[in-house]
């Protein structure tokens, strides 16, 4: 019986994780592939405090140490029923048995949205990605398009323009949602922007060769030769099988200032809930608090 299970070794878990190890809880992260979250994945991270400039694996591997370092308890595993409407917070995993906890905190993150094209999962592999950190240096000296006017969208085209002869990034507005710095950055760089631009179809078989694409104000179609395209269109959360927990519309666990669910001892951190702001930042800021009032709960069953 752990005093809180993590659901969620990203930022805002491991966050978590620290505070609550800290407050002198009993702690499990549990996470389903390695720890860091899609922050293990950004090549640079410019707008954490105090680094003007860091790797995203290497800061996450920091917060790991300093978890391990506090005693926390990582298990690597897929979590195949939670159950977290009792007293007795329980997690069920695919391999290391059952979890249970007086309290829990979501910090499952959210997942790349895929374009919903058809192929595009045939594609995974062959052309398709949704990682540039992870698959960037494999399109070496070939042409690639990035898809999406984010932060993320443009990050990922700056570190493309590295390895890649052409990188071109395709937004569907006529002006990049991204922050102002890495607005400039990126339209003063080699990286050609498409605007007012939707990728219609993926084209090639067994690999990716083109994409097919249509201007939302003209109508005008047309034909882009690639060897890859990187897909950062968006988030949807990772709450599926989250059971009794309230979610809005799109999926996000609907939380109040205190991190604090509708259910009694359950509160969710980062960027699972509803936000307006998703930044490592933030993640761990909701990490702090929600464990910080998961130590206030868990302390007043004592």
């Amino acid at each position: 019986m752990y005093d809180v299970v993590i659901l969620g070794a990203g930022p805002a878990g491991l966050t978590a994780g620290i505070y609550a190890a800290r407050g002198g809880l009993s702690v499990a992260i549990v996470e389903n592939q390695a720890p860091g979250g899609q922050a293990a994945l950004t090549s640079e991270i410019e707008n954490y405090p105090g680094f003007k400039s860091i790797g995203g694996f290497e800061l996450t591997s920091l917060m790991v140490a300093q978890c391990e370092g506090l005693g926390v308890a990582f298990v690597f595993d897929n979590p195949v029923n939670v159950s977290l409407d009792g007293d007795v917070k329980v997690v069920d995993t695919a391999y290391s048995g059952r979890l249970e906890a007086r309290s829990a905190i979501i910090a499952t993150g959210a997942l790349p949205r895929p374009l919903g094209l058809e192929r595009e999962s045939a594609l995974i592999g062959g052309g398709v990605s949704y990682c540039a950190t992870c698959d960037g240096a494999l399109f070496r000296g070939k042409r690639v398009a990035v898809v999406g006017g984010g932060n993320t969208a443009v990050e990922d085209a700056l570190y493309l323009s590295k390895f890649a002869s052409e990188v071109c990034l395709i937004h569907r507005r006529d002006a990049l949602r991204a922050d102002a710095l890495l607005s400039e950055r990126v339209k003063a760089s080699s990286v050609r922007i498409l605007w007012d631009t939707v990728v219609t179809a993926l084209e090639g078989s067994p690999k990716l060769t083109s994409l097919a694409l249509k201007n939302v104000r003209t109508g005008e179609t047309s034909s882009l030769p690639v060897d890859g395209v990187f897909i950062a269109a968006g988030r949807k959360p990772a709450s599926e099988g989250l059971t009794g927990v309230e979610l809005d519309e799109a999926g996000y666990v609907l939380t109040d200032d205190e991190m604090r669910t509708n259910l009694p001892g359950v509160f969710a951190a980062g960027d699972i809930r509803r936000k307006t702001l998703r930044q490592v930042v933030t993640a761990a800021a909701d990490g702090a608090i929600a464990a910080e009032n998961a130590v206030k709960y868990v302390n007043a069953l004592r």
